[in-house]
């Protein structure tokens, strides 16, 4: 479906859109790829990478409008990555985290319309199911202004939809390379903040091939979430550095022992397919769609009274083994 297709993803630079990109060309000959972000020096790195003809890089913030009307002028995808994504900074600035997590989804959604683009996916996380941080906060009204922005097209051909997933191996910000990091200083422990936390847990590349599989399944409205592991951290640290002690330091601000996909105040706008899970609108005013079907012939069925898709009670652990394939060690 991307073939001769204009693309824009918002946040390019990121390791999501590096991939994305990567997998677009791959598999696909898109007309035009549009990687729209803030910084000069990345964009510069990127096309060291990624110079074909149909590239072209857009400097812009998601804050300003004026400008995402500019890029998004006869495009048929935008993928919204952008996003301020450190919980400790979000915290420390939350008027900064608001302005590019909530004022700017709601910029790219006024853009998407007035510019007519076709369909919509914005990137969520784990962490705005049930929020204890700012951050989470900020992507759960992200979510929000996503899936009711369906409601406000009237006529027009624009669809939104969400993808929600857990932590990414490898990704900037990762514990991975920060374990790396401290294995190859010399460190004889690892600092762990508590000895029973658990995350999903899925490879970079399987994230962005669930996007693109979101992009035909979608019918507006819906957040997708893809049925992935979870790891425990002991786990992960056993995986990394075989032996090595560890030390507990205690749960940082705005974290959770485990995260949550699917809250279970949700469980009765959620439903379960083959491989993936979808919660529906709580609003659908504009369009009468049966999300239990999708145009890819995939059905699905709602979940049971109560369900919620929990990192701790997720019957898919990695093993230490896995864990070590994964990433590499």
């Amino acid at each position: 479906m991307f073939n001769d297709k204009s693309v824009l993803i918002t946040g390019g630079t990121g390791s999501f859109g590096k991939k994305f990109i990567e997998l677009l060309l791959k598999k696909y000959n898109p007309k035009k790829i549009i990687v729209f972000s803030r910084d000069e020096l990345k964009q510069f790195e990127m096309q060291q990478v990624f110079n074909q003809p149909c590239m072209r890089y857009f400097i812009g913030d998601v804050r300003d409008e004026y400008r995402l009307e500019q890029a998004m002028y006869g495009l048929d995808y935008v993928v919204h990555a952008a996003a301020l994504k450190q919980v400790p900074a979000a915290e420390y600035n939350p008027m900064e985290c608001i302005k590019t997590n909530v004022n700017g989804a709601q910029n790219v959604i006024n853009a998407a319309i007035k510019c007519g683009v076709k369909k919509v996916i914005a990137l969520s996380t784990d962490k705005a199911a049930n929020p204890i941080n700012l951050y989470g906060a900020t992507k759960l009204c992200s979510d929000k202004l996503f899936t009711a922005a369906n409601n406000l097209v009237g006529d027009r051909p624009t669809r939104f939809s969400v993808v929600r997933y857990g932590n990414v191996v490898g990704s900037r910000g990762s514990v991975v390379p920060f374990f790396k990091n401290l294995i190859k200083q010399g460190a004889t422990e690892l600092p762990i903040t508590d000895e029973r936390m658990t995350r999903f847990w899925l490879k970079l590349e399987d994230g962005v091939e669930f996007v693109l599989k979101s992009f035909e399944r979608m019918q507006g409205g819906e957040v997708f979430i893809p049925k992935i592991p979870s790891m425990r951290i002991m786990d992960l640290a056993e995986a990394i550095a075989p032996g090595v002690r560890t030390k507990i330091i205690g749960i940082r601000p705005g974290e959770k022992l485990h995260e949550i996909m699917c809250p279970s105040d949700s469980y009765y706008e959620t439903l379960e397919f083959a491989d993936h899970y979808v919660i529906q609108p709580s609003i659908n005013f504009a369009h009468d769609t049966d999300y239990t079907k999708n145009v890819m012939g995939e059905t699905g069925k709602p979940v049971p009274d109560g369900f919620e898709y929990n990192s701790g009670t997720n019957p898919h652990f990695l093993t230490i083994e896995e864990l070590r394939e994964m990433n590499n060690l």
